[in-house]
């Protein structure tokens, strides 16, 4: 219980102001260590790893919804009962931080080179620790409750021993080797890059039709390609084997122009005979789908451009050039010798390196390997069972379709910053020794001349591991016993196949146990007009902007109240501005509640004993005994039951929509209850009888606190701050919210009967409200109303509710009856519904024929806007060169004018009866 100092801090002042509240309690829950997990065998646990973002990272709002999503789960499960550990960290990031502190050289003039790798990486270090917590600030202001204690990075040092762990048990059992294959190589990084950190950018490029003459010359074979420089690594022409075209020219030599090499001319069914020629170039040392087919084919690879995007030895005449040089030329030799035969305009999708936006080379390269087939196995089959569930389901399909035809992962890189390979080769005889520490000599001849590999690993490599690395692998920890497998993963589609898939086969692979039961797919956040949120294309919203405008709670509903399973959300500060308002509508219908519970020097209410100075009487009224006990007391009237069956309802779609990750559901039905249905119908409802007598006033005082401080619970894991702030206001039992316990549903409140009679109420209600708007009857002035039914029963409901719809519609006079009076119908205004219908006179409140008179010139008016904006909708000129945003807007114009038009021909329709 509060003490009275404590009670008299916790008064709510008139204006929320979330900067305020937020710090404050955010403060507060680190101090009393709520985030923190601890073990407790026999206790229901619940675990997540977050997805660590980049130690280069701030928050964006596709991270704002990834972490609200996981906080939201954790405190919901925290407040259910469950041991909660969600668990921070931070990925190094490799490419992307050795980028940043490159940067940072090259304003001083110097190259990493210049100092030398491990003076470089003190250099990283002290970047990261300057700079590298940013981001899990920011997350500390969305009020997420991750454990902090437990937090973790991928380079720490027992992350790095289970990194070195994990690629020695692989390479002992022959998963991990060395090889050549075709891979993503930027040309500036001077690295190889994974399929993530490559982006595509659409530009207008070019198609080459080049002519291949037949060895034995009777003719030539056309091939199309967006890439002439590659030509001179050709070592084959493939066809598809159902292409009747080349059918005769299957199994001769054609001539390679200009380097005059011989390349057979081979079927295979990759090749797609709609494009181009449906003849294919083919390239093994500079194209994956060409490797793959010179593999098959047992076609030599010349590489013809190198690490530095400059054209090898290989190239012959082009040595040395810049490979765009190399293209002029050729293109330029090509047409002078007759090879040329068009060059037509095509839109090419150009992969570039995310970091620095250099356009991709696929290289021929030797890289360290890991064999994928057999480890994909396991990762498929714990799919198809359904011991892992990926929510939307369709992302299965996603994720087997990449698993079932799975490549051998590259997992080497050419940077200083990351794990090193832990493999040392023989200077002497060239062996490959993997091992948690420096060898003393080579495994195969016994020399001690020994080199560690200069690569670092793939930053996926690392993160495999996330789920069991972070709570201790390889090490048994109490951690991993207790909260491992953890729960669920909450995700990017983009990364399905880069990181889920892969802590799947190294879960199986080293634990024999899936890493999580579920994958949420979290949607992708664009602007209003559907484009890609992007801070370099203007199109970003800033969270931590929102939260200074609009607070955190307000980010957080606004984001989870669109978190659904269509895949793409459109969301703009508008969406956190309504939600704002949302916040000050439950802080206003607060403050009424509070002034309205009680007060110390008020009376106590009967059966309280009066002692002298002792004003604890408040909150033992309210706290004294289970609700239940104290509900089954009172005569509750049909609001009452009402609003606790509603609030049983609520109770149940939130839990059951938790459950099945409807985000958006259970946000959804908790602003339509707390809005309307509480705020809007009950409160209001309560108003005069906290006028009334004694036993009257302290039965919906209790129920005004009931079910607001229910529902503060109920919201609390999505709005956690706003929630807190009210029901420390409150009576109350407990030292935090957010270690009350989440409601339950209490089924035999759910009362049809009450809510058929409300929702009468309700709309004779709104039906009164909006014919007066209608008239515009000014709001101090009451109307008389009529209510007619065919059925005796539904009027006699309506006779049981008229007194409260009196003052909520500010009706002087209601009447009942089966229907109009004969011959009287234009002297009334009506609404119709299925079993009734609502009736305001209009004698004496206005003039019917000039009302009907404007509302002719208003409508004739309309009329020709309606015209001129249909006009322009089906004018193609227009639609089609106008800017999208501008035909839309047009679009909005045209609905809300047709909207406007079929309410005033509605009211048009009522007056003249």
């Amino acid at each position: 219980m509060a003490t009275e100092t404590e009670k008299q801090e916790s008064q709510l002042p008139k204006v929320y102001d979330p900067s305020i509240v937020e710090d404050k309690w955010y403060k507060f829950w680190l101090e009393k260590c709520y985030f923190a997990a601890q073990i407790e065998p026999g206790k229901r646990e619940y675990c997540i790893t977050i997805p660590p973002p980049n130690v280069t990272g701030s928050l964006h709002i596709g991270h704002a919804l990834c972490y609200t999503i996981q906080d939201v789960l954790t405190r919901w499960k925290r407040m259910q009962g469950y041991e909660t550990l969600c668990l921070p960290g931070t990925d190094h990031a490799g490419i992307a931080t050795q980028n940043k502190v490159e940067q940072q050289l090259a304003e001083e003039g110097l190259t990493r080179h210049d100092l030398g790798r491990e003076k470089f990486l003190e250099r990283v270090w002290k970047w990261k620790e300057h700079y590298g917590g940013t981001i899990l600030n920011q997350f500390k202001r969305m009020g997420y409750s991750f454990d902090w204690e437990r937090e973790r990075f991928t380079m720490d040092e027992d992350y790095s021993n289970a990194v070195v762990e994990a690629f020695i048990r692989l390479f002992d059992k022959g998963y991990i080797y060395r090889g050549a294959r075709v891979i993503n190589w930027c040309t500036r990084c001077h690295t190889a890059i994974s399929d993530i950190e490559v982006e595509y950018r659409e530009i207008d490029g070019k198609l080459y039709h080049l002519s291949y003459p037949l060895e034995d010359g009777t003719g030539a074979i056309e091939v199309a390609t967006t890439r002439p420089e590659t030509m001179l690594g050709d070592t084959g022409v493939a066809v598809n084997p159902e292409d009747d075209r080349y059918l005769g020219l299957i199994g001769k030599n054609a001539v390679l122009p200009i380097v005059g090499r011989l390349l057979p001319i081979f079927d295979d069914t990759y090749v797609d005979p709609t494009f181009g020629t449906g003849a294919v170039k083919v390239t093994p040392a500079h194209d994956p789908n060409d490797f793959e087919m010179g593999m098959r084919h047992d076609l030599p690879s010349v590489i013809v451009i190198g690490p530095d995007g400059k054209m090898t030895e290989e190239a012959g005449a082009y040595a040395g050039l810049d490979r765009y040089e190399a293209r002029k030329k050729l293109v330029q030799d090509l047409q002078e010798q007759g090879y040329l035969v068009k060059i037509e305009d095509y839109a090419l999708s150009v992969a570039t390196c995310k970091r620095c936006e250099t356009v991709i080379e696929p290289l021929l390269s030797e890289q360290w390997f890991c064999r994928m087939q057999e480890l994909a196995q396991p990762a498929i089959e714990v799919v198809k069972s359904g011991k892992i569930k990926f929510i939307p389901e369709r992302y299965t399909r996603v994720y087997l379709d990449w698993m079932e035809n799975v490549r051998d992962w590259c997992i080497s890189r050419q940077l200083w910053w990351g794990h090193r390979i832990p493999v040392w080769q023989c200077d002497d005889c060239g062996e490959h020794t993997a091992a948690r520490g420096e060898p003393d000599a080579c495994r195969k001849c016994g020399s001690k001349k020994l080199t560690q590999d200069p690569d670092v690993l793939d930053t996926w490599f690392s993160s495999a591991l996330w789920p069991f690395a972070t709570l201790g692998w390889p090490k048994k920890t109490p951690e991993l016993s207790y909260f491992y497998p953890t729960n669920v993963l909450v995700t990017a589609r983009d990364i399905i196949y880069l990181w889920v898939a892969r802590m799947i086969f190294t879960s199986l692979e080293f634990l024999k146990q899936v890493p999580f039961h579920g994958v949420y797919i979290y949607a992708t956040v664009q602007n209003e007009e559907g484009r890609r949120m992007s801070k370099s294309l203007g199109t970003g919203v800033d969270p931590l902007d929102l939260i200074d405008h609009y607070g955190a709670d307000a980010l957080r509903f606004a984001l989870i109240q669109q978190a659904g399973e269509g895949q793409d959300i459109r969301f703009s500060a508008k969406r956190v501005e309504a939600i704002r308002n949302f916040c000050n509508k439950i802080w206003n219908a607060s403050r009424f509640v509070l002034m309205n519970l009680g007060h110390e020097e008020d009376p106590p209410p009967p059966g309280v004993p009066v002692v002298p100075n002792d004003h604890r009487w408040v909150e033992d009224w309210y706290l004294g005994e289970e609700p239940d006990n104290r509900l089954a007391a009172f005569e509750l009237r049909l609001e009452d039951r009402w609003i606790l069956s509603r609030l049983n309802r609520l109770i149940d779609t939130v839990n059951a929509s938790l459950s099945a990750y409807d985000m958006d559901d259970a946000s959804k039905a908790l602003y339509e209850f707390i809005w309307s249905e509480y705020c809007d119908w009950y409160v209001e409802l309560a108003k005069p009888r906290l006028r009334g007598d004694e036993d009257e006033r302290r039965q919906v005082q209790y129920l005004l606190w009931h079910v607001l401080e229910t529902t503060m619970r109920l919201l609390h894991p999505v709005m956690p701050f706003i929630t807190e702030e009210i029901w420390q206001a409150l009576p109350r039992d407990g030292a935090s919210l957010m270690i009350r316990p989440f409601p339950v549903a209490d089924t035999s409140r759910i009362d049809e009967a009450a809510e058929k009679a409300m929702d009468e109420l309700m709309e004779i209600t709104r039906a009164v409200r909006n014919l007066r708007a209608e008239l515009g009857i000014q709001p101090g002035r009451s109307v008389n109303a009529l209510v007619t039914s065919e059925s005796e029963d539904v009027l006699e409901r309506v006779r049981s509710v008229s007194e409260s719809i009196k003052p909520l519609a500010r009706v002087g006079e209601m009447r009942l009856g089966a229907s109009l009076p004969d011959g009287e119908r234009r002297q009334y205004v009506s609404a119709h519904f299925a079993e009734l219908d609502v009736h305001v006179p209009v004698a004496g409140l206005i003039d019917v024929d000039k009302e009907v008179s404007r509302l002719e010139t208003e409508l004739q008016s309309l009329d020709k806007e309606l015209a001129r904006t249909t006009g322009k909708l089906t004018n193609e000129q227009f639609t089609s060169r106008a800017p999208a945003e501008v035909v839309e807007k047009e679009r909005r114009i045209q609905q809300e004018l047709a909207e406007k038009k079929g309410k005033l021909e509605e009211r048009l329709g009522a007056l003249r009866g």
